[in-house]
């Protein structure tokens, strides 16, 4: 998903701790599902190219964030798309894969410069918003093909999340190789 030069380099290159410096929008997808990778983005965006309608991407619909996902990748300065796959999920638990995908991605704090986290920063700071977006975008393509490989969960509906479908789905076809085996109700249809 990156483009084909070294984001850090650009980010190292581009971002100075100086006022009116750029930022790098950081955000995940995906920590809550049964199943599939989880999914980081970063961006950085041009501030002499706003891209109106940036927000929070749970907050926007599906059409809306899949206008803006090619959108926000012409006119950012900068972006990754970059994730933690399941047996990584598996092996190191949820939070510490998405901080693995969020290193993929470049995240802030293994970066020479400052950083910070923001509250609720996906509809605060439109670098955030945008990277939340893109990550949602990709994650939710993926599951859309997932759910061709692996009929009869609702993957595509659900995006891996527990829901009643899910769960009865997993009681009834067992756990497939996409599956986190760490998560209980995985776990329970393993036994």
């Amino acid at each position: 998903y990156a483009r084909a030069f070294d984001v850090t380099q650009l980010m190292m290159d581009w971002v100075a701790p100086v006022d009116g410096e750029l930022v790098a929008g950081v955000d995940e997808v995906g920590r809550g599902p049964l199943c599939g990778a989880v999914v980081t983005a970063a961006v950085i965006l041009d501030p002499s190219r706003p891209i109106a309608g940036l927000n929070d991407s749970k907050k926007l619909t599906e059409a809306r964030r899949e206008a803006l996902f090619p959108l926000i990748q012409q006119q950012a300065l900068a972006w990754c798309i970059a994730r933690a796959e399941v047996d990584e999920i598996d092996e190191l638990n949820i939070l510490h894969a998405t901080m693995l995908a969020m290193q993929r991605g470049n995240r802030c704090p293994a970066l020479p410069m400052r950083s910070e986290p923001v509250i609720k920063g996906d509809s605060r700071v439109p670098a955030i918003a945008a990277a939340s977006i893109l990550a949602k975008v990709a994650r939710d393509r993926e599951m859309q093909l997932l759910d061709q490989q692996y009929p009869g969960y609702g993957i595509a509906k659900h995006k891996g999340y527990p829901t009643p479908v899910h769960l009865q789905a997993l009681r009834d076809l067992g756990a497939t190789p996409i599956h986190r085996r760490s998560f209980a109700p995985v776990r329970a249809v393993l036994v």
